[in-house]
């Protein structure tokens, strides 16, 4: 574009400008929270993963030691935390696992809160993510074919359900298949609020405000608060994009009262 003329009087040239940039406004679409500049957190989130190392976070498969108490449970995680980066490893600012090893694990614990993340997996995985050390928001093949011996396990459903709640309630399975073929990279945007959880996969509501079940004790309440936890499980898995909005009380409090309107 050409330059406006420096003979234009100051206040026009400002017009102009300014009538462009509205204009820009209204013709460009907003871009989506993922589509910041690599590396960077949408406004009102922060990463949680560098993209440089594994800061932040450790290996910790707490299914392995869920049973332990005292030394044996400090030993468990001690070897767990060493044994953490043979599997792990960033690539082109990448979180990557081979499909083994224990779970990357944030230092951090987190309550109420929105995160998204990206991930992209390869035939035959099977992952998932853990809210507050809990399984888990889960992430299939979708080509696998029905186990008539394990009739609850449906992966041609799709990815983003609820897996380790009771078969049969709400939010167990996905609402929609959203799933990208392999090679895609899909995002997931999850919002969990006390046990409420709501899943968006590639921007299709896949859970809608079902609550996660404490699958450690289905007797008592989710924790508060708990570790974000990426799972391993038998394929290579990346990761990138990790931010986090951590929801305060008055904005809890805000999203459930809307999301009550509209039932």
């Amino acid at each position: 574009m050409r330059p406006f003329p420096h003979t234009f009087p100051s206040r026009l040239r400002f017009g102009l400008f300014a009538g462009i940039l509205v204009l820009s406004s209204l013709i460009l679409p907003p871009a989506s929270p993922l589509a910041a500049a690599e590396g960077s957190a949408p406004e009102g989130f922060r990463a949680i993963f560098n993209g440089k190392d594994l800061s932040g976070w450790y290996g910790w498969n707490p299914h392995n030691g869920a049973k332990l108490e005292g030394t044996p449970k400090e030993e468990n995680l001690k070897q767990q935390r060493a044994d953490f980066p043979n599997h792990w490893r960033v690539e082109n600012e990448e979180l990557v696992n081979s499909g083994t090893g224990p779970y990357a694990t944030t230092d951090e614990a987190f309550g109420d809160i929105e995160l998204l993340i990206e991930y992209k997996t390869v035939a035959h995985a099977d992952s998932g993510i853990y809210l507050r050390g809990t399984p888990q928001v889960q992430i299939w093949d979708v080509n696998q074919p029905d186990n008539p011996k394990n009739p609850d396990r449906r992966p041609r459903l799709g990815s983003g359900g609820l897996f380790n709640n009771t078969p049969g309630t709400p939010g167990r399975d996905p609402l929609v298949l959203a799933d990208k073929p392999f090679g895609e990279w899909n995002t997931f945007r999850i919002r969990q609020i006390g046990a409420k959880t709501w899943v968006w996969l590639n921007h299709k509501l896949v859970v809608d405000g079902a609550p996660l079940e404490n699958y450690w004790d289905r007797t008592q309440p989710l924790p508060a608060k708990g570790p974000i936890m990426l799972q391993t499980h038998g394929g290579e898995i990346r990761w990138r994009n990790l931010f986090v909005h951590e929801i305060s009380p008055e904005e809890a409090k805000k999203i459930l009262s809307s999301e009550d309107s509209k039932k």
